[in-house]
Formats: structure tokens, C-alpha cells, sequence
């Protein structure tokens, strides 16, 4: 028999959840609940195969819950079954340890199967969309890392200069702040244009928020 807890805060979803799943032969729903703390408690008691879950739920999210069951229980699969459908909410879900991502609304059969071949290790990502997420991440990984290397770049009064423009402070006001010479700053800020790759102090900023600096 192939164990699932069923977490959704809606009476109504999860009863029929559990209507559909119980008539499986090869499925038993172990455990209802309707937040994250009760999900988590559950399925310490009852050690599921399978957890098919909301992504949002009262408190604390369902991705919340599937990272500390999935800590707690390596072996488990969590699916969830929302009603959301933006690669945000799919990224979400995946990075909180998830196999699968069903819409609610999926006929039974596809529910059933889901959980199966879950519980058998598959993933239940669309190709296309695990792309798009592989994507997103490489660029994400690429934007860190260059956020690093810039970083590096900077002294420390650099930074505190950057960070002033990024206020809108004039070249003065910044010299007055950090009580040194106006060329002194001028000196910091042409150094920050060279290490940013621009001409501008406006270009300077745009660029420094990009990566994070400001």
C-alpha cells in the first residue's frame, strides 16, 4: 500500500480527496491536515510514502512544511496539488524538495497515477517547465556569482561612496559625510566608474542596483 497524508486547509478538498483516494486499492490515506504544523506532526507519527499537498496554506506555506518533512523524512515525496500555476509558484515548490505539481481540478485517475509513480521515485515536472527552471537558476547562479566578483572589486570607502550615491548625495555632501577631500571623493567615484564598466554616476547606481550593491 502506498501511504499518503493529505494537507489542504479547505474540508471540502480534502474530503474528497480522500473519497477519491480510498477507493484505490493500493492507496490509504494515513492522515489529514490542514496546516503546516499538523502536516509536520502527521507525518512524523505516520511516516508516508506520499504527501499530496497545498501550496498555500494558513501560517506557514506548504513549501515551508515539504522542506522540513522532506529534512525530517528523506524518503517521502511530496506532490502539490494548487491551484496556482505561474513558474513562480512551480519554482517554489521545486526548491522546496517537491516531485510533482498538479492543478487542482486534475481527474482522479491523474491524481492516483501521480501519486504511483511518485511513490516509485519518478518526477512529475512538465519538461517545459523544468527548462524554463533550469534556465532561471543558471542565471541566478551567474548574477551571484558576478554579484561576488564586483563586490570584491570595491574598497571598503568605494563602497561607502557607492552607497551614498546611491542616496542621491552630491559630490559635497559625500565628502562632508565621510569628512574628506572633494578630491578625494572624485577620486573614489572614477575608480567606481572604471570597476563598474560605465561613464556615469547615474549609470553607476543603475548598474550597482542590478547587481545588489545599492
Amino acid at each position: 500500500m502506498i501511504r499518503v497524508l493529505v494537507v489542504d486547509d479547505h474540508p471540502l478538498v480534502t474530503e474528497g480527496l480522500t473519497a477519491i483516494l480510498g477507493a484505490e486499492t493500493d492507496i490509504e490515506v494515513v492522515g489529514v491536515a490542514g496546516t503546516a504544523d499538523e502536516a509536520e506532526g502527521i507525518a512524523r507519527r505516520e511516516a508516508p510514502d506520499v504527501v499530496l499537498m497545498d501550496l498555500r496554506l494558513p501560517g506557514r506555506s506548504g513549501a515551508e512544511a515539504a522542506m522540513v518533512i522532506g529534512r525530517d523524512h528523506p524518503g517521502v515525496a511530496v506532490i502539490f496539488l494548487t491551484a496556482e500555476v505561474s513558474e513562480d509558484a512551480i519554482g517554489e515548490a521545486v526548491r522546496a524538495g517537491a516531485v510533482g505539481y498538479l492543478v487542482k481540478g486534475e481527474p482522479p485517475s491523474e491524481i492516483a497515477g501521480a501519486i504511483r509513480r511518485a511513490a516509485e521515485g519518478e518526477m512529475l515536472i512538465p519538461a517545459g517547465v523544468l527548462a524554463r527552471l533550469l534556465v532561471t537558476q543558471h542565471q541566478t547562479a551567474r548574477d551571484e556569482a558576478e554579484h561576488r566578483v564586483v563586490v570584491a572589486r570595491f574598497t571598503p570607502r568605494e563602497r561607502d561612496v557607492l552607497a551614498m550615491m546611491g542616496q542621491a548625495l552630491d559630490n559635497e555632501d559625500i565628502a562632508e559625510r565621510l569628512f574628506v577631500e572633494l578630491t578625494t571623493v572624485r577620486w573614489h567615484i572614477r575608480n567606481i566608474l572604471e570597476k563598474l564598466g560605465v561613464h556615469s554616476k547615474l549609470a553607476a547606481v543603475l548598474r550597482a542596483s542590478e547587481l545588489g550593491l545599492v
